[in-house]
């Protein structure tokens, strides 16, 4: 299985790395999981709904 780091999917969807961590941190992202300081996600993983926006509607 092929892996990204959070810098790869914040180019890849247009968001932040910050956020991409959060999702990381939070169990969001299937299959995710810690190297050392570096969050490894796999390849195929589908970006998750944001949930800041659930709070302005």
């Amino acid at each position: 299985m092929e892996y990204l780091t959070t810098a790869e999917f914040a180019e890849k969807w247009g968001i932040s790395q910050r956020r991409v961590g959060i999702y990381c941190k939070e169990g969001r992202l299937d299959g995710a999981m810690i190297k050392g300081k570096t969050w490894l996600i796999p390849a195929d993983s589908k970006k998750p709904e944001d949930p800041r926006k659930e709070k302005m509607k």
